[in-house]
């Protein structure tokens, strides 16, 4: 058995208090335990993961070493189970992961808990975000939270700076219906995220707390048909935490102008005035971009998307590549154009990607054989998290 003093000191109601000496127990701990304080602790984890957990019900100056002893603590961690009590003032437990690393732990008090003292350094034990909510894949040493309906992100554990604390997000809303007959696609549905995407659309990651935030799943907005209600109506709206992306705005009908939003819808064929503006409300980095006016008689015009405004070419507004969730896929891209040919005006929009509905064309069939001249239904919007946690 060896003895090592750490030599700290701490404050106890008004006086310096010595913490005295860890000692060493020189037989390798291959499996869980209870840890004794005053005492120290090397732990094998070269067969797997083991959780060390810290005394109950501790009193100021209670120590615990502990000490990576094949440096195998990177590929299986040490787990610091807090027994109920705060470690670093953080009511979670806590992971060593790096290899070779050791840790003295001192007991101060309730709020901060056990906080690491002499030897060690407070970087040997690292505090990962950890929650729960939506369908949970991982990728390399993140986690990824995929939200395609509401729900709620839980939060157990708020992470540390030495680990992690905040999440990258993106946040796409629901995307407008196209108007009928010959007129305007339906504008994307805003597109919001932080650490992926195009640079000039990225926002700051969020720092989370231990609670609950509610998500919610933006619906596409439904197609205009030919004579009445042939305006395309807007997307809904998508949130997470202070984040909201506002729905893509409604093409235009046949009468009727199309409606501002995320990004806008586009503008009918009768009509020669711009199409409706994106990024409604505002927000910075902005959300989308405006649709666009007819670009003849007989042609409506496109969405708005994410990257660029529409242009009266199909398929609208480009879209925003985004690899949050692992592979690349691309989101909030305007709907097309109705046209007066008598050729498809495109496919209706995917769920789950916030894409605006193509407009109406004269001569495509609607959702009922004796019906002409239906836009086509926005896509539904998502909500993806992403976070460190090993």
């Amino acid at each position: 058995m060896g003895v090592l003093s750490c030599g700290t000191t701490m404050l106890d109601q008004g006086v310096f208090k010595n913490i005295g000496s860890v000692t060493w127990d020189t037989t390798a701990k291959t499996t869980g335990f209870t840890a004794v304080s005053g005492n120290g602790y090397f732990v094998n984890t070269t067969s797997g993961a083991i959780t060390v957990t810290l005394p109950a019900t501790p009193s100021a100056g209670d120590i615990v070493g502990i000490k990576d002893y094949a440096n195998t603590s990177d590929t299986n961690n040490i787990t610091i189970g807090r027994n109920g009590s705060n470690i670093q003032g953080a009511a979670s437990d806590f992971v060593i992961n790096t290899e070779g690393r050791s840790l003295i732990l001192v007991y101060v008090d309730a709020t901060k808990g056990w906080l690491a003292t002499g030897s060690a350094k407070t970087a040997d034990i690292a505090d990962f975000v950890t929650a729960t909510g939506g369908t949970i894949t991982t990728c390399g040493d993140y986690k990824i939270h995929t939200f395609t309906g509401p729900g709620t992100f839980t939060v157990t554990c708020a992470g540390s700076s030495y680990g992690s604390s905040t999440v990258d997000y993106l946040v796409v809303a629901g995307g407008g219906g196209g108007g009928g007959n010959r007129a305007g696609g339906g504008g994307a549905g805003g597109y919001r995220a932080s650490g992926f995407g195009p640079a000039p659309l990225q926002g700051t990651a969020l720092p989370v707390s231990v609670t609950g935030y509610p998500i919610t799943v933006g619906g596409g907005g439904t197609y205009g048909t030919c004579w009445t209600n042939n305006r395309g109506s807007s997307g809904n709206n998508s949130v997470f935490s202070t984040i909201t992306s506002a729905g893509g705005g409604g093409g235009a009908g046949v009468s009727l102008p199309a409606f501002t939003g995320g990004s806008g819808g586009g503008q009918n064929h009768s009509v020669g005035c711009a199409g409706a503006a994106g990024n409604t409300p505002p927000v910075s980095p902005p959300q989308g971009n405006s649709g666009s006016a007819r670009t003849s008689p007989l042609n409506g015009g496109a969405g708005g998307g994410a990257t660029g405004p529409g242009t009266g070419n199909n398929p609208g507004g480009p879209g925003a590549p985004n690899s949050i969730s692992g592979a690349v896929v691309t989101y909030s891209t305007g709907g097309a154009r109705g046209t007066d040919l008598n050729i498809p005006a495109g496919s209706p929009a995917p769920a789950n990607s916030g894409n605006g509905g193509a407009g109406g064309n004269n001569g495509d069939p609607g959702p009922a054989p004796t019906e002409y001249y239906y836009g086509k239904n926005g896509g539904s919007g998502i909500v993806i998290i992403r976070y460190k946690y090993q």
